[in-house]
This record gives C-alpha cells, sequence and structure tokens, in this order.
C-alpha cells in the first residue's frame, strides 16, 4: 500500500456501518453481550471474515448486526468506524445504516439509535476534524410494505436534523425492483429527503433505470450494470447523477469476473461522474486506500484521476452547500 493513497484526502460516499465492523469492535460488543460468534479470538476473525459467497457474507453481516444490542454498543461502533476513516484521512463520510434490523431485534427506538450514533460523530468531529452523514436504507429482502413506509417515516421526520441525510435502498437487488418501494420513498420525497439508491450492481441497467424513474435518485450505489445500454451511459453522462462504485466488491460478489474486466475505466471514459468507495470493506477485505491503490495501479487511472473524483464526490455530498464549498475547499487546498 503506497503511502500517498493512505495520505491522501477523501471523501467515502458508499460504505455500510455495520458492514464495516472491524473484528475487534465486534469481538468487544459479543463479549459485553454474551453473545456466542463462530471464532473467539481476533487472530481467527481474519479467515471467517473474508468473503466466500453471498450465504457466508450474509451470515457474517447478521453476525455484525446481530452484536449490537444497546445504544452504548451503537456509540462505540461509530467511533471505531471513524477513527479508522480519520487514519485513513477521510474528510467526510456517509455511511449507509440499517436502522430497521436493530429496531426489530432489540426493540430500541430509532431516535435512540440516532442519538448514539450522533454522540460519536460530534466527538469525532471535535477531536479529529472529520464528519458523517447516514443514509437510513430499506433492506429491500427484508422489508414489507409497511416496515418500508415506517423507515421512510423515520427518515423523513429525522431529515434536516443534521445526520440523517437520505433514504437509501439496499440488500438483495435481485427480485426486489426500486418500483416495489415508490410509495415508501414518495413519503420520504414529500417531506424533500433525497434517495441514494443501490441499483445495478447484481441486476442489469432496468434497475438504475428504476431507480432513477421511480425513486428519483440522486446517487447510485455502484451502477456498474449501465454499460450494458448505451442509452442509459448518455443518460448518466448528461445528468451527471453520481455512481458510487466499489471494486472490491464487485469482484467479491461476482459483478466482474476479475479486476481487469471492472468497468469502471469504460464508465470514466465516458464522462460518467464516478466516486470510488469501500462498501463493506473487512468483509471483502479492503480499505478505502486499498481501493485506490487498485484503481491507480490495476485498473490505470492514476492519482489525477483519484483527485478529481474526490472533489466530484465532496460535489455529491448531501450537505448544505457551505458545507459542500468547504469540503471542496479542504481538498483542493490539499
Amino acid at each position: 500500500m503506497s503511502d500517498t493513497y493512505l495520505a491522501m484526502p477523501k471523501v467515502e460516499l458508499h460504505v455500510h456501518l455495520e458492514g464495516a465492523m472491524r473484528p475487534e469492535t465486534l469481538l468487544r460488543l459479543a463479549r459485553r453481550n454474551g453473545i456466542a460468534l463462530p471464532v473467539t479470538r481476533e487472530d481467527e476473525f481474519a479467515d471467517w471474515y473474508r468473503f466466500i459467497d453471498f450465504p457466508h457474507f450474509v451470515e457474517v453481516y447478521l453476525a455484525l448486526s446481530g452484536a449490537i444490542r444497546t445504544q452504548e454498543d451503537l456509540h462505540d461502533l461509530t467511533r471505531d468506524f471513524l477513527l479508522e476513516q480519520a487514519r485513513q484521512n477521510v474528510l467526510h463520510t456517509e455511511a449507509t445504516y440499517t436502522a430497521q434490523t436493530i429496531h426489530q431485534s432489540t426493540g430500541m427506538a430509532f431516535a435512540d439509535q440516532i442519538a448514539a450514533i450522533r454522540q460519536a460523530a460530534d466527538d469525532m468531529r471535535e477531536s479529529h476534524g472529520i464528519s458523517l452523514r447516514l443514509i437510513v436504507d430499506i433492506p429491500r429482502n427484508l422489508s414489507s410494505p409497511e416496515q418500508s413506509a415506517r423507515t421512510a417515516g423515520w427518515v423523513a421526520e429525522a431529515h434536516g436534523d443534521g445526520l440523517v441525510a437520505a433514504l437509501g435502498l439496499g440488500g438483495y437487488e435481485v427480485g426486489y425492483p426500486p418500483e416495489d418501494f415508490a410509495d415508501a420513498f414518495a413519503i420520504a420525497r414529500e417531506a424533500g429527503v433525497p434517495a441514494v439508491i443501490h441499483a445495478g450492481e447484481t441486476e442489469g441497467p432496468a434497475s438504475i433505470r428504476g431507480a432513477l424513474d421511480a425513486l428519483h435518485a440522486v446517487r447510485i450505489g455502484h451502477g456498474t450494470a449501465c454499460v450494458q445500454d448505451p442509452a442509459l451511459m448518455d443518460r448518466l453522462r448528461d445528468s451527471q447523477v453520481m455512481l458510487e462504485v466499489c471494486p472490491s466488491s464487485n469482484l467479491c460478489l461476482g459483478v466482474v469476473p476479475e479486476m481487469a474486466a471492472h468497468p469502471l475505466p469504460r464508465m470514466v471514459e465516458a464522462g460518467l461522474n464516478v466516486c470510488i468507495n469501500s462498501d463493506d470493506p473487512p468483509l471483502f477485505s479492503t480499505t478505502l486506500t486499498d481501493e485506490y491503490a487498485i484503481v491507480a495501479e490495476e485498473l490505470g487511472l492514476g492519482a489525477d484521476f483519484l483527485r478529481a473524483q474526490n472533489l466530484a464526490a465532496a460535489r455529491a455530498a448531501l450537505l448544505p452547500e457551505t458545507e459542500r464549498a468547504a469540503l471542496a475547499a479542504r481538498l483542493e487546498a490539499a
């Protein structure tokens, strides 16, 4: 790993708070809450975390989420996550967070979840000068229409509080098209809440079109399937909707057969608005800094591209205009 990529100031728009839980954090939370795990020592976690297939990925992800039982747990998860972001010189992060699963497993009210995350975020902003916003998502394969509407209501009420920035749609894409969630996103849209949608990762261009047309997405998580549809590529180029690309995640999930086949260079050459992200970094044996090295050295896009995409990510951040401008200025000054 080059120190150049580590030192580069960064913005990250696509990373899952629970999915970024490091092994030492999971072990501490599991011990605190009396939760049995398949492994018990930190030196065993690397192999267990490492992506094998999608069912294993789900098993590990559910273990991460299931270890969160209290507000203290959420605070500690957020603090540990942001300490790692600070280590990698990530100035601003927009993290996806699935409040529904925590509510269902613990009964913890949404307001209490947000209060715990906010305390850690405020402390880290004060001590390290970094900022966090949340994209609270609907897990498409785990949500009934009633649960989706409830999450949308939570987000609509909290939007504008300085932490909750958008309503997201995540989870397993196949069989759960964006159109199925139009009613929930209408609730959020009426309250002025933007939509950030996972689409075009394990499904084709129709998923991206649905995210844009039915849910009015302002950003697309992944979106790599757009290269299958020239007309969609033209639309994305003209609109400059941000595509949050996660190369190692795409490789692990079989979206691309090998890193050399990743469509990111084609997307950049076509003039699409893209940024680089880590998704669920410990589960895909990566970090945001590693993703930068992959993009520069294996995909040949170089440091100039990395600097440019950071500025593009800052301009696509869900922040008030003055804060976006200040973030872009910090990147340019560095």
